[in-house]
Formats: C-alpha cells, structure tokens, sequence
C-alpha cells in the first residue's frame, strides 16, 4: 500500500484560469503530447478529440485553446495567459502549429474536434491526440485524463505516490494517530512528505512562491474593471467592493466583509484566464488565499511561518480528498471542488489559530460534510455563474468551521473519513447532468443573456 501524500507543491500549482481540469490539465497533456513527438517524421496533421465533459463545456472554458498552447510547448506555470486567449484561432489562421517549438504541423480549426456523448470509462474528462504522417498513418497516438486539480494521468500510466512508511497515511484516522504518537502537528506530519521529496529549504520556497501568486491574483482582482470574458456579460464586483469598503472603514482594521471580496478577486482573476494557484482546483481557487488574507489581515503580527503551516495543513486534508473521493467537479460534482476547498481551508485556519490535530481535523469534517451533495452546473459552461460567488460563501464557511471545531474539543460524531467516504458515493450516486456538463440544473433553467 503507498502512502496518499501529495506534495503541497503539486496541489497548490501556479497556472492560468478559467479551469483546472479543462484549462491547465489538458495544456499539460497536449505539451506531453508534444514532447513524444519524434522529429524525423513527415507529418500530415493533428487530430484532438475532446471526449464527455470536455467535449460538453471545453468551449467555454477555453480547452481548445489550453490544448494548442500546450501542443506550442507552453506550460501553465511560466506562459504568459494572453499568449493563451485565442492561441486555437490564430493557430488555425496561420494553418499551423509549431509543435514544442520545433516541429511544424498543420492545423486547421476542426482539428480540434468535441465528443461530450463519448465519455471514456476511466474518466469523464478525457482527451485523444493524434499525429499521422503525410501517408496518414499514425506515428503517435495517447489519451490522457485531466483527474481534478490540473493533474494528468495518460492511458496505461501507474500512478505515482510516496512509498508507505512511518510517516504516511491513507486516511484521517491514520493522520491523527501519527499526528498523536509523534507529539506533532498536522503540518509537521505533511512537512515529512515534502522531505521525502526536497530540503525543507526548497519547500519553503515553493510554498512562500504558492502564496505570493495567491496574493497576486487577489490583487489583480481587486484592480480590474469592467466585465468578465463570455456571453454572460458578469460584471466584476471585487474592485467596486474594495473601494466601499476602503471608504467604510477609513481608519479601521480591515473587517470580515473583506473575506468575501478576496475569494470573489480571485474568481474573476480566474473567469478571466488570468494567473492563478489551483486550491485545489481552479473553480474554487479562490477560497484558501482569501482564508489566508483573513487571518493576515486579523493577525498582522504573523507571517511566513504561519502561510506555509496552514498550506501544509490543507494539504494533508487535500490529499486524503484526493486519494479517497475527488477535486474534480466532473467526477463529483461542486462537492468535490469548492468542498474540498472549504475543507481544507478550515483546517489550515483552525490549525494556525492553535487548533489541535483533533481540531483541525473537525474543521475539516463540519466544512466538507455542509457540501455534500453540491452540484456542478455552471451556466454557459463557464466558470462564473454560480462558481464566483460559491467561493465567497464557501470562504465564510471554512471560517465557521474552524471557529466551531476550536470550540469543541476535537470529539464529533461524524469523522472526516466518513463524509469523504460519503462524498466519494454522492458523487457516484450523482446525475452526469450536474457534474460540469452545463447540462442541468442552473445551466439548463437560467437563460443565457
């Protein structure tokens, strides 16, 4: 048995908006894609299918455009997300694409082809692409699933993980008997799994990194204007927020109301195809910066040491969530997102305001348990409408949490594995119609304006 530790540097990963799993896993798969690519063979053409719920919303959440970034030899990490806001036309106008930056193929739009009715049995959100020679024979053909959180898995691939030992867990239970019998806490237990992996020292660094593009994409939230990208016409709330606020409180520390308007910066940030940290998903990536700018904004006396405690402690949470149920809304629906999300916030803040691990791990439970059963139905098939404001209400609520499980004890009914477990077979049980396919629910009984 392996260990289900996933390094923070993994789940919370710098990309690009407006999806996890349909933006900056499929750029991922397509550069993988592009590196297998052998140099000394004349080459027809490219075919992509984008198969069940990438084929069903891809459009609206830009995959088509992901996929050709990605096929380029970008990376959501380092590109530059202009470059990616309608790479698929200007590759199709130009009629080709130079494929890892060394290969030119042609292209034209229909190369890129949606299949929402095709759902592979591995996952619902599946890609093909395929490379032909000028003979029309195929020299290179992978499909890949984008799992959740902008991990990608090809067909046939062995999942990695930590190898199992003293200091890895597969469950909560497992988690708080280590966390008990090492006298530590929850973050030093997940500090371990990163050792595993770097020095404490490169860690650090990449978690000081997570948070200053955190801090970046509140901040440009805060900033722009205007209206989001698409049909919907959403207009942006954050910036006029930050300047009722700001005058409401001249003089005065910043109050909770602000919450709200960090996790709503972050989410248009990310309708906009803008910079962002997946948290662990990009749907609901603006829940943990805006529980962190909270608690920085309460506690102005604290700093570093305590960002990477309460990421460290989310991603203990994180990665229990990702090896028992899901992150990605088209496996289980906005439970498995913006719940997973709220989770693991409320465990980061109750762990970095004193919480015990039994604590922590309460908080974690009263936040998943209160999402359960949350569907995934954005209208238009874009991230806005109602993913926005999700984020905003979900952020309360991991404050709620945290500050009833500091309350208590740590003793509870219900364990976290239990609503995890409970989550996983909600999912199951859930309708395909209301896991990121936009065809039910709010996407069906809202008209498009």
């Amino acid at each position: 048995m392996s260990g289900c530790y996933v390094s923070a540097l993994e789940l919370f990963s710098i990309g690009i908006g407006p999806s996890s799993s349909h933006t900056v896993g499929p750029m991922r798969a397509a550069a993988d894609f592009a590196r297998h690519l052998p140099a000394d063979v004349a080459r027809a053409g490219l075919r992509v299918v984008l198969h069940g719920s990438l084929g069903a919303t891809g459009a609206g959440h830009g995959t088509p455009d992901a996929v050709v970034a990605g096929l380029a030899g970008m990376a959501p990490e380092t590109c530059d997300p202009r470059m990616v806001r309608g790479a698929w036309h200007r590759a199709a106008a130009a009629g080709t694409v130079l494929v890892d930056g060394r290969v030119a193929v042609p292209f034209a739009l229909d190369d890129i082809r949606f299949a929402p009715l095709t759902r592979k049995p591995d996952h619902p959100n599946a890609l093909t692409l395929t490379c032909e020679d000028s003979a029309g024979r195929t020299v290179l053909e992978y499909t890949y699933y984008s799992v959740g959180g902008g991990f990608i898995r090809r067909d046939g691939e062995t999942v990695r993980s930590l190898p199992r030992g003293e200091s890895t867990f597969m469950t909560a239970a497992e988690l708080l008997r280590l966390a008990e019998a090492e006298g530590i806490d929850i973050a030093e237990v997940a500090r371990r799994g990163e050792r595993a992996l770097r020095s404490d020292a490169e860690t650090d660094r990449g978690l000081d990194d997570i948070w200053a593009a955190m801090r970046a994409s509140i901040d440009a939230g805060l900033a722009a204007e205007g209206h989001l990208p698409g049909p919907l016409r959403v207009p942006r709330r954050a910036a006029g927020l930050r300047r009722q606020l700001e005058a409401e409180e001249l003089g005065h520390p910043r109050g909770a109301e602000w919450l709200q308007v960090y996790a709503l910066a972050v989410n248009e940030a990310n309708a906009s195809g803008d910079r962002v940290v997946t948290a662990p998903t990009n749907g609901a990536a603006g829940i943990v910066p805006a529980v962190i700018a909270y608690f920085l904004d309460a506690h102005p006396e604290t700093g570093a040491v305590e960002i990477r405690s309460f990421l460290l402690t989310a991603t203990a949470v994180g990665s229990l969530i990702k090896a028992n149920a899901y992150l990605s809304g088209a496996e289980g629906g906005c439970q498995a997102e913006v719940g997973s999300a709220c989770a693991m916030a409320a465990a980061g803040l109750c762990a970095v305001l004193g919480g015990t691990p039994a604590q922590v791990e309460n908080a974690a439970e009263i936040a998943m348990e209160h999402h359960l059963g949350l569907t995934c139905d954005p209208i238009g098939g874009l991230v806005q409408v109602p993913c926005i404001e999700r984020n905003a209400i979900a952020a309360s609520t991991a404050v709620t949490a945290a500050r009833l499980a500091l309350h208590g004890d740590g003793h509870h009914i219900v364990p976290l594995d239990a609503v995890i477990a409970t989550m996983r077979q909600t999912g199951l049980d859930m309708n395909s119609k209301y896991k990121e396919t936009s065809t039910g629910g709010l996407a069906v009984n809202v008209v498009e304006c």
